[in-house]
């Protein structure tokens, strides 16, 4: 019986851990934005609200997926705890500033899970956490594309509504 057990599962202790703490850094990472898009609405910035939202639901069903991955090899998903959520923003640009700051590190989790898959032998795994990887370097992009926009069209005046306006149509080309 006990040698059943070990068969039910083809992910590692080490990586089903790392998995579960990325799962954690997702769904804080929706908090964040859910924060930011309730921040935005507030201050009257509608499309960077919207925009927020959609980066919510976007880093939601990256957990989704690396959840559904775990329980997929065997191994046991944890449904995260999120707490120290900020709630208020310095200003429009410090919203953006953050969000950079927080793919930043997303991007590093994702990297430093890389690595440990490499250590383990988990080649499945890695070549899982490739689709992650390169998402990263559009999320990046299009964080350092809106602050940017501060540093072109500045907030004086109408600037910060021109900026809202263009937060939409920030694009990543993927080549």
């Amino acid at each position: 019986m006990k040698d059943l057990i070990g068969l039910k599962t083809s992910i590692g202790e080490k990586i089903e851990s790392a998995l579960n703490a990325q799962i954690k850094v997702e769904a804080h990472s929706s908090s964040i934005y859910l924060a930011m898009a309730s921040w935005c609405d507030y201050q009257g910035y509608d499309f960077s609200s919207d925009f927020f939202l959609e980066q919510a639901d976007e880093e939601r069903a990256h957990m989704m997926k690396i959840f559904h991955y775990v329980k997929n090899r065997g191994g046991k998903a944890v449904s995260p705890e999120v707490v120290n959520v900020p709630q208020d923003f310095e200003s429009f640009r410090s919203v953006f500033e953050q969000a950079l700051e927080q793919e930043m590190h997303v991007t590093k989790q994702f990297n430093n899970l890389a690595d440990l898959c490499f250590k383990e032998k988990d080649f499945v795994t890695f070549q899982f956490l490739q689709w992650f990887l390169e998402e990263q370097v559009e999320e990046e992009y299009t964080m350092r594309r809106a602050i940017e926009l501060f540093d072109v069209i500045g907030e004086e005046g109408t600037g910060a509504w021109d900026i809202d306006k263009h937060i939409p149509k920030i694009t990543f080309d993927r080549g």
